[in-house]
């Protein structure tokens, strides 16, 4: 098999591509020949070693995957050979093959390209969980998505579309604002890459809320943290739900007793801890999505894909930020 391996603590210029021996499923394991593998942000943490997970070096990063299983270890029942399926990995997916749990293996439907399955349980799995189970959003309610034209950020769109709520998409260019007019976004709002300013950040409130309708919006989506969070949190309205998703832009400090003026919440979105805390509902969860693909209401952006050899380029176009919807790496 062949990986691109993180073999020091570095950016993506670091990876190097290598082969190695094939990896044998243990029980309750498969093995998996990989097709494509989604590229998300935590992989550009991993190998700096500033994610939760370190695993041992050398080792792959790439926690999202798509392909069909080639092993099965004893104990699995309900996988086989010949199943196409897509897997959390935590790590390892930028490889050819690669060994995962089968409780973190779902089969996929024959009509989901490889490429689009890669890019599917992660994003649409963290912006599902995050609307449906943490913000319980209603129909009619008003979304505010930071980030949007990122991969959550698309997938939030799509489902808080799906869902019937009025969604304003912020982002930081007038080419992602087209992007996220072009699915679905209701309105859209261009943020300032600075906003360390305490004049830009109530500027930044003042907006938002004036494209509400109604001084204030139900649910804030944030996959984007540092300063942006305070002046989305203060554009709440009575009892608005703070969805805290991620920090690429740092993360912030908030000022609690905004919580007690709007009777509002700040709620944690940890989606792989959900998958392993909650597995029926993770189960529930997939189901729906499925259904949605199926009913064509979702389905991935690819805006770019390189080879494996280029894993490095697709971690730095994540990181540099110029992402529209979603990167893949593909073995084929």
């Amino acid at each position: 098999m062949k990986a691109m391996l993180s073999q020091e603590v570095g950016g993506p210029e670091t990876l190097t591509l290598q082969e190695m021996p094939s990896p044998e499923p243990g029980k309750n394991q498969v093995r998996i020949r990989v097709h494509a593998a989604g590229v998300n942000f935590p992989d550009t943490l991993i190998i700096r070693d500033l994610y939760q997970v370190k695993p041992p070096r050398p080792f792959a990063p790439g926690g999202e995957i798509a392909g069909e299983i080639d092993a099965v270890g004893a104990g699995v029942t309900h996988l086989k050979t010949g199943d196409r399926v897509i897997a959390l990995v935590g790590f390892g997916g930028f490889a050819t093959e690669v060994v995962a749990d089968a409780s973190r293996v779902v089969q996929i439907p024959d009509s989901m390209p490889y490429d689009e399955a890669a890019c599917f349980i992660l994003t649409y799995g963290t912006s599902h969980h995050a609307l449906k189970d943490r913000a319980a959003i209603k129909p009619r309610e008003t979304l505010l998505i930071l980030g949007a034209a990122g991969g959550v950020g698309v997938a939030a769109i799509e489902l808080g579309k799906a869902a019937g709520a009025r969604v304003i998409a912020a982002v930081s260019s007038e080419e992602k604002a087209q992007f996220c007019r072009d699915l679905g976004a209701d309105e859209t709002l261009i943020y300032s890459r600075e906003m360390a300013d305490r004049a830009a950040q109530k500027e930044f409130s003042n907006q938002i809320k004036a494209l509400s309708g109604r001084g204030g919006v139900d649910v804030v989506y944030d996959a984007v943290g540092g300063d942006y969070a305070e002046p989305a949190l203060r554009a709440l309205a009575w009892k608005g739900r703070y969805l805290v998703v991620g920090f690429p832009a740092g993360i912030p400090s908030i000022p609690l007793n905004l919580t007690l003026l709007k009777g509002s919440q700040i709620v944690g979105v940890f989606w792989g801890a959900h998958t392993v805390q909650e597995p029926q509902n993770h189960i529930e969860n997939m189901g729906d999505l499925f259904g949605l693909y199926g009913e064509g209401k979702i389905k991935p952006r690819i805006s770019a894909t390189y080879p494996l050899a280029q894993a490095g380029e697709a971690l730095q176009l994540l990181q540099d930020r110029k992402v529209l919807g979603k990167v893949v790496v593909t073995m084929d």
